[in-house]
């Protein structure tokens, strides 16, 4: 094990850990986004804002947060191990901020960056299974609980390294849990849809 095998995955996780939601909205002079519909620090809350740049600016933030970690491991070549873990530690600072009371958000944006660094391909398929069930359902929540679900699946078939395969079912799996609110009012019929006015 060499210092780049424990610097990458700690420089992840502290880069995951700055809520982009909460920087945006101190810059721009917004909300809280904590105080917000659901209370997360995420693209949504600070949307409730009425401010479509700022939860623009939010979302790429926190795909770049996932990214850009993964990406540079990459380029420098480290081992699977050291790869998977830095996903995961960028995955792991957005829901558990070490700078926020680890308490972050559901981490939606941040996976897509962290799968579209760990495999292009990859990424954008998840990003086609969230395009699809969003479009055709209109439930942003339900989309993003069945790409999590088939990004293990698609892993599989893309022929990614087992440690690679466990990483991201680890992450799907607690993607999902962190969406446990979401599937209860789904399962009720009462979860808001994409583009729904408030009251319809």
């Amino acid at each position: 094990m060499t210092w780049l095998d424990l610097a990458l995955p700690l420089c992840a996780y502290l880069l995951g850990s700055v809520a982009t939601a909460i920087v945006v909205s101190r810059l721009l002079g917004l909300p809280d986004p904590r105080t917000m519909g659901s209370g997360n620090p995420g693209a949504t809350n600070v949307l409730r804002t009425g401010r479509k740049g700022a939860a623009l600016a939010t979302l790429l933030g926190d795909m770049l947060k996932g990214l850009l970690p993964v990406a540079l491991a990459r380029l420098l070549e480290v081992g699977e191990i050291t790869l998977i873990a830095t996903a995961l530690a960028a995955f792991l600072g957005h829901i558990f901020p070490v700078f926020f009371q680890f308490r972050g958000g559901k981490g939606v944006a941040t996976a897509l960056g962290v799968l579209l660094g760990l495999a292009p391909w990859l990424g954008l398929a998840v990003l086609g299974v969230w395009l699809l069930v969003a479009v055709t359902l209109r439930y942003s929540s339900l989309a993003a609980l069945i790409a999590a679900a088939t990004a293990p699946v698609i892993a599989w078939g893309l022929g990614l390294g087992v440690p690679s395969i466990i990483g991201v079912t680890f992450m799907s799996a607690l993607l999902i849990a962190r969406h446990r609110g979401n599937i209860q009012r789904l399962l009720a019929g009462t979860e808001s849809r994409i583009g729904a006015k408030k009251g319809a």
